[in-house]
């Protein structure tokens, strides 16, 4: 029989348009950058993340060309993934294309590429495909990833919580468990299969395990034969003394309450030792499990690498109160790959209204440069419209600063939020329809297992 032939599904792309060149070894940077300017300036943003896009569509009518680089062609709504990874959402109703959010902004284009590094002697952006970007003004808003503290192969059985991959190789282990321990004959094995674990007490650790918690106890609980999914066991780990550090003491014992009230077992002042592909190793001893989440720590993306600048301990790049990077006129930078000085002096909070706030802002002050209105840029002023965490069906916590709030109105209000900060008005109607649908039915729509070598690796 003739071999077939294997079909290349990531095709390499090489492309000429206006203001993008492909590298060729033969002309030197300088050359390029010596070309004829453009008659607009070119304002290239790396990241279709909340700040990124909020830029971008605060320079909708800036006289100047806008470029938006990313290496997906889509906008994720991170703060819902835990859901995609607990099967109540799937991934389409949190992600929404790059392009369709920008197709009636005349002056953008979007880019899919990996950026590799940045040309400031020849301003230009240095993406995997071998494509140079010029740009007049940049702004970096590549986000931040998962910090495992010098245990990178430790990723590999503990995924976090920031692609659309990760979350559905979480959900598929998760499933997966129930699926194996409806066979599995030995106790020991079957409770080990059942068993979660969530390496992280701030609010993705909290909103995973509170989620798996109900999976099991209420979607699952009538779905199978020779097991009881009730009796799955979610672990949640802290190395700190509270889950919830960030928030107020009351909002965080609230918390704790809550989760144990779903069965969580909530473990503080313990930090992993090991993790493997069998479980965690614990100062108390070995925990087998079957699917292990990450949500300890977060570091910036290797955007002060590419600039040559000494980042924080974070990894973050340091900013002015414009959101400019020391040293690189007409570079900006936001969202967590900065350390972005807040009212008491120390760094924003890697949040995404944080993100949002400094991209809207960004674009407003960019574009009323290029309008020539004069005075000097508006330094960034953060509002803090609260920070929240929801632990399950009516629980969730709010902190507005000087007021709180907890229990069901929290619940409600966090809901009302989160549907809101959606981009798409198609998202918000039908994420809303399946919230009301679960809540009235207990059951999520979107248990699939797409992808079992996760689950088996």
């Amino acid at each position: 029989m003739p071999r077939k032939s294997a079909i290349a599904t990531e095709p390499r792309c090489a492309r000429r348009a206006q203001g993008v060149a492909d590298a060729d070894p033969n002309i030197a940077p300088a050359e390029l950058a010596a070309a004829p300017p453009q008659a607009r300036p070119r304002i290239v943003i790396i990241g279709g993340g909340f700040g990124g896009i909020a830029c971008a569509k605060a320079l909708a009518r800036a006289a100047a060309d806008v470029t938006v680089i990313d290496r997906n062609n889509y906008h994720l709504f991170q703060p819902l993934l835990y859901q995609v990874a607990t099967a109540a959402l799937s991934p389409a109703d949190i992600a929404e294309p790059i392009r369709k959010l920008l197709r009636r902004q005349r002056n953008a284009e979007v880019v899919m590429a990996e950026v590799t590094g940045i040309d400031t002697a020849a301003r230009m952006v240095l993406t995997g495909d071998g494509a140079r970007i010029p740009y007049d003004r940049l702004v970096i808003a590549t986000g931040s990833v998962y910090n495992y503290f010098g245990h990178a192969d430790w990723e590999r059985h503990a995924p976090g919580l920031k692609t659309i991959d990760n979350a559905r190789a979480i959900r598929t282990r998760v499933l997966m468990g129930f699926e194996c321990a409806e066979r599995e004959a030995d106790p020991a094995r079957r409770e080990a299969l059942m068993t979660s674990v969530i390496i992280g007490g701030g609010p993705t650790g909290v909103e995973m395990a509170g989620s798996i918690a109900e999976l099991a106890r209420h979607a699952l609980a009538r779905d199978f034969r020779h097991i009881d999914p009730r009796e799955a066991r979610v672990v949640l780990v802290e190395a700190g003394p509270r889950v919830l550090a960030a928030f107020p003491e009351a909002l965080s014992a609230y918390a704790l309450r809550r989760l144990e009230k779903l069965g969580v077992e909530v473990r503080t002042g313990e930090a992993g030792e090991e993790v493997t592909a069998d479980g965690v190793r614990l100062p108390g001893g070995f925990l087998p499990a079957n699917a292990i989440v990450w949500g300890a720590g977060i570091r910036a993306s290797p955007a002060a690498q590419w600039l040559g600048v000494a980042p924080d301990r974070a990894g973050r790049i340091p900013v002015n109160a414009r959101l400019e990077v020391a040293g690189h006129p007409g570079i900006y930078a936001l969202g967590d790959t900065v350390a972005a000085p807040g009212p008491t002096g120390a760094p924003l909070p890697g949040l995404a209204q944080v993100a949002k706030q400094q991209g809207e802002h960004l674009g407003r002050e960019l574009a009323r440069e290029l309008r020539g209105s004069g005075g000097a840029p508006a330094p960034f002023v953060f509002r803090n419209r609260g920070n929240a965490a929801i632990i399950g069906r009516h629980a969730a916590v709010f902190d507005f600063g000087k007021r709180r709030l907890k229990g069901t109105l929290a619940w409600l209000l966090w809901a009302v939020v989160h549907v809101y900060l959606l981009v798409a008005f198609e998202q918000r109607v039908l994420v809303s329809i399946q919230w009301l649908w679960r809540y009235v039915t207990y059951q999520r729509g979107a248990r699939l297992i797409t992808n079992r070598t996760d689950a088996s690796e």
